[in-house]
């Protein structure tokens, strides 16, 4: 892994060096059960530039958390997928979304982003 991560000495600064990004969490949700290509990825996050994204997309792979497959055709095709490493974050994102939830919950906020309760998930 080449992150900074070394420069923590804490297991939570670690965690949050490589998922902290602004975008990184939700890519890393989209793609617990999909392989998706860059397009689809910026529909699912809007607001994130085409800058940002390639950016967090390229952090996520060298972390290898993600994988990038490139195929051969015109134009290209660029396909982007969890790696073992990264699925093994989905209980983290799980309680994330399902801590969240709870608290939006109870401050009568409403859900409205382009994460989706996991049917897993304990969410109400």
């Amino acid at each position: 892994m080449d992150c900074s991560c070394a420069e923590y000495n804490c297991p939570v600064g670690a965690t949050l060096e490589l998922i902290g990004g602004k975008y990184k969490s939700l890519i890393i949700w989209h793609l617990i059960d999909n392989t998706l290509r860059f397009g689809a990825l910026q529909r699912l996050i809007p607001g994130a530039t085409p800058k940002m994204l390639t950016q967090q997309l390229r952090e996520l792979e060298r972390d290898n958390l993600l994988r990038r497959v490139v195929y051969p055709v015109v134009p290209p095709k660029v396909e982007y997928s969890l790696t073992g490493l990264g699925k093994s974050l989905i209980p983290i994102l799980t309680a994330m979304y399902d801590w969240g939830a709870g608290y939006m919950q109870s401050s009568g906020k409403e859900i409205n982003c382009s994460m989706t309760a996991l049917i897993s998930s304990n969410s109400p």
